[in-house]
């Protein structure tokens, strides 16, 4: 029997300086690299709720706000939102630090939906969120709507 798990049991925070083998020739961190540490950030946060292997299933839209240089320390916290029967919503902020001044920037903010696999590959149920705050409990309606939303998206572009 699953119990339910608080979703700061899950939580995962990841910084690490941004080195010029992460950028272009302008010195701008590429997207990429970004995006790379959110996926791995948010699979870390599921693994710690579903105690399994996970996969991702899908990033909703990922925005740069600010551009990351090198020499920037890239900081990310990755938080579970919303649980279903075998899948996970993660929200996953990044922030930039500029190291010599200490300004910090955000960067980005992107919602992951992650799905707990077994020994065999195949889907299994992950334990249910608890809900600890009216924050925590708001998030979660949010992350009901874009779910149906992507179901919706998946629905369509399927029958395409």
């Amino acid at each position: 029997m699953l119990i339910g798990k608080k979703a700061t049991e899950s939580t995962t925070t990841l910084s690490q300086v941004m080195m010029p083998h992460h950028a272009s020739h302008y010195g701008n961190v590429h997207g990429g690299i970004i995006m790379r540490l959110v996926d791995e950030v948010a699979y870390v946060a599921a693994s710690r709720h579903a105690r399994s292997n996970v996969v991702t299933a899908s990033i909703d839209s990922l925005d740069f706000e600010n551009p990351v240089h090198i020499g920037d320390v890239v900081s990310l916290r990755a938080e579970l939102t919303f649980v279903g029967k075998t899948s996970m919503e993660i929200e996953v902020h990044v922030d930039t630090e500029k190291i010599k001044t200490g300004q910090v920037l955000p960067v980005a903010t992107a919602f992951l939906t992650m799905v707990a696999l077994d020994e065999k590959g195949r889907s299994t149920p992950v334990p249910q969120l608890i809900l600890q705050t009216q924050e925590q409990r708001k998030k979660c309606e949010e992350a009901k709507v874009r779910r149906e939303q992507r179901l919706k998206r998946l629905k369509v572009n399927s029958q395409t």
